[in-house]
């Protein structure tokens, strides 16, 4: 059995001694279901979350607004942290890809971003990208959590 040691440098957490076994992938009820990655890897007390996209447990975009994207994508990342009992105090960072900041800043998802972290707020990085998987979606954020 291979042992690896991985180094969560943007979380400052040192998890040793991790191995295929011990990393936890996981597909939540409540999510669409992926045909080439998990949802959410959990590897000691890291938690990995894919980025969600404004997409509903059967797959499709809820809309076409920034706003009503972004909506869907807290509500999912939601459902990714309950999985393993977690919450957004949690979210030790945040990556967020759009495909117009402009747009990202005019429908104001800030204050979506508050509804759900409140003043538990994340490292964040924001990103903006030629477009995401599918030419309708407009904003995907991945998380990383770390549980008590």
């Amino acid at each position: 059995m291979r042992t690896f040691l991985l180094v969560a440098l943007n979380c400052g957490v040192l998890v040793g001694g991790v191995t295929a076994q011990t990393l936890q992938k996981i597909n939540p009820p409540g999510l669409s279901t992926p045909q080439t990655y998990s949802h959410v890897v959990r590897a000691g007390n890291l938690v990995f979350i894919a980025g969600q996209v404004g997409s509903d447990a059967q797959g499709k975009i809820v809309g076409p607004g920034m706003r009503e994207q972004t909506e869907q994508v807290m509500q999912n990342l939601r459902s990714a942290l309950e999985s393993q009992k977690l919450d957004f105090s949690h979210v030790a960072k945040i990556t967020i890809f759009t495909t117009s900041i402009d747009e990202f800043r005019a429908a104001d998802v800030a204050a979506v971003r508050a509804k759900y972290f409140g003043s538990a707020r994340p490292a964040s990085t924001l990103v903006e990208i030629a477009r995401l998987a599918s030419p309708e979606l407009k904003v995907e954020i991945e998380a990383i959590a770390v549980a008590p």
